[in-house]
This record gives structure tokens, sequence and C-alpha cells, in this order.
């Protein structure tokens, strides 16, 4: 048998709203110490180096390329023959076996001509090979 108390029972509850306000308490608070802070940072005085001009430390060691309309091939805008570039990129990879080579051409150059300076290239054990491409213009809607 159960006795019952003169006391109403009641299950705990944890309140809300105290603990709202609790967190808008602190959220002002750490709020108003980092503004303090930023106040502090900016009256820091400093005594920075000045700026110099920049330099640059090495050249890019890229070799250009181009095929022009008629397959004429040009070596840093100087006309050369296949010969003279084989023997240009031989001397070249001798120096430094890790060069980049760009190759560009006119887009009426034939694919033969470009095919011709990329065997030169690849007959000289070159690696790192790019060409230099243009996007086929938009048809009209």
């Amino acid at each position: 048998m159960r006795i019952g108390s003169p006391l109403p029972h009641k299950k705990a509850r944890i309140e809300i709203i105290p603990l709202i306000h609790l967190m808008f308490f602190l959220l002002a608070s750490f709020l108003m110490a980092s503004l303090s802070m930023i106040r502090l940072q900016q009256s820091a005085k400093m005594d920075l180096p000045a700026a110099k001009t920049a330099q640059r430390d090495f050249k890019p060691d890229i070799v250009n390329i181009s095929v022009g309309k008629a397959g004429e091939i040009f070596l840093e805008k100087t006309q050369i023959n296949l010969g003279e570039l084989h023997a240009y990129l031989a001397n070249r990879y001798r120096v430094n076996t890790n060069f980049p080579v760009f190759i560009s051409g006119d887009k009426d150059a034939r694919h033969g001509a470009i095919t011709r300076v990329l065997a030169v290239v690849h007959n000289e054990g070159i690696q790192k090979v790019s060409f230099a491409i243009s996007p086929a213009p938009a048809a009209p809607k």
C-alpha cells in the first residue's frame, strides 16, 4: 500500500529562459572583450622595413618554337631551318636535360610542318613539350 504525501509531487524541469539570458550575457561580454583587444592592437606602434623593388632571381629556361603559315620555323622570332633547330636543341640539351619547349603554330600552318618540329624535339630526348592552341570560334546561333 502506498501512502500519499500531503505535498504535491512535481517533476524536475530545466528552465530555458534563464539559460538564454546567460548565453546572451556571455556573448555580450566576449564581444566587449574582443573590441577592447582590437583597440589595443591599433595603438601598438611598429617600425616596419620599407619595401624595395624586387628582381627576378632566375630567367625562365623555355625555348619558344613557332611554325609559320608556309612551314617556316622560328626560334625566339629568328627564322631557322630544321638542321639549325636540331643543333640548337642538342646544345641546350647538353647544358640542361630538363628544359621545356613551347611549340606554337600559325592557324593556317600544315600539320606536317608542326609534326617535323615535334620529331626533332623528341629525337633530342626532350620530355617537356607544350603546344599553344586557341579555341575554335563559337558557331553562330
